[in-house]
């Protein structure tokens, strides 16, 4: 993720911010020029964008709800679609219950963790149409079931994509039941961000490999997706992983079906990117004092969603991973980045990066 600067203060700024700690102006965020800007108010509820001479806004009607600080061009309308809402918010097809206060702090998270996802579809210029305007191929989210009270199980909603529509169970916004249900799916690592970088990767299947030109070489590497996909996932849950999958996947999850590991090699792919920009944005450098494989210092100098040499790309992304476990550990924390990037592994990560470069510049 980007850091960003108050257009009047030149205080830093993060990519949640509503307004500046410092010299207290309003703060949106443009996606078409990904940047988070210093706001006046030229009346009826509309802002002058500092970033943005001469153009005004409006915030996206979730920001009602503190649930988004996105902003919507005022008096025009987008070219995909014509309503109140941002680029992220508009593809939501049902919410909880707002009247619930819990239910709105978990929608709260839960749009937190979407607009991130939103940021690096949108960077990387990924075909981006809500249902409304595509239902055939279009993207919905249903946020699903009831904040759950605590030490007790959830709703039984079940988290998935179904032909461009997205169904997230609300209660993995809570942490607690969130680590019951990673303790009980035997998952080092569940986030809710990564719950939407997983599903998303089934809509891009669906949307840019499916009967493509890409299909064919989709079948060398990840397997053939014409096996029963539910038989498939029965027999993961009863009989587990391979023995060997460590050397194959980058989760046990992923040795379960060809979508699945296509899905969980997707969202791999955008944790790494959204990761190495921040380490870019901090300007980081990774040079341990010790060990003849790092003689020199690691930097983090490249824009990663501009970055078309995969090599390139993921040459530093070793040393960053050494460096962020290391870190974790010495605060008594267990692997941060709990992953083995085997050939194979990255063979699959390479097909993503090459689908995506395939396939950006498609908003629409």
């Amino acid at each position: 993720m980007k850091l960003f600067e108050c257009q009047n203060c030149r205080q830093r700024l993060y990519f949640e911010n509503t307004r500046c700690e410092h010299c207290g102006m309003a703060l949106g965020y443009i996606p078409e020029i990904t940047t988070l800007s210093a706001l006046s108010p030229s009346g009826d509820g509309a802002w002058k964008a500092l970033a943005a001479s001469g153009r005004t806004f409006r915030f996206c009607a979730n920001a009602s709800h503190d649930a988004c600080n996105w902003l919507v061009p005022q008096g025009s309308k987008d070219i995909c679609s014509k309503d109140i809402y941002c680029h992220a918010c508009r593809h939501n097809r049902t919410i909880p219950n707002l009247s619930d206060a819990r239910n709105l702090l978990l929608w709260q998270r839960i749009e937190g963790a979407k607009h991130r996802l939103f940021y690096g579809l949108l960077r990387l210029g990924l075909p981006l149409v809500d249902k409304r305007a595509d239902a055939a191929h279009g993207l919905a989210f249903d946020f699903l079931g009831q904040a759950p009270e605590p030490f007790q199980e959830s709703s039984q909603v079940m988290t998935g994509h179904a032909e461009g529509l997205i169904t997230l169970d609300i209660s993995e916004a809570d942490d607690a039941a969130r680590e019951r249900h990673r303790l009980q799916m035997a998952e080092p690592y569940r986030t809710l961000l990564g719950h939407f970088r997983h599903e998303i990767g089934h809509h891009y299947w669906e949307r840019l490999v499916r009967g493509g030109v890409w299909h064919s070489a989709f079948r060398e590497l990840f397997g053939d997706e014409r096996q029963d996909y539910m038989t498939a996932l029965q027999n993961h849950y009863s009989h587990g992983p391979p023995s060997d999958w460590q050397d194959h996947y980058i989760s046990s999850y992923a040795s379960a079906h060809p979508w699945e590991d296509f899905a969980e090699c997707w969202a791999h792919y955008l944790h790494i990117l959204d990761t190495l920009e921040t380490a870019h944005a901090f300007q980081l450098q990774v040079a341990p004092r010790t060990g003849r494989d790092f003689e020199t210092a690691q930097s983090f100098d490249i824009d990663p969603y501009e970055e078309a040499d995969f090599d390139r790309l993921f040459a530093n992304w070793p040393s960053l991973t050494f460096a962020i476990n290391s870190l974790s550990h010495s605060m008594g924390q267990p692997d941060l980045y709990p992953f083995v990037l085997t050939p194979t592994v990255m063979g699959k990560l390479r097909f993503v990066h090459g689908l995506v470069q395939a396939n950006r510049g498609q908003l629409c």
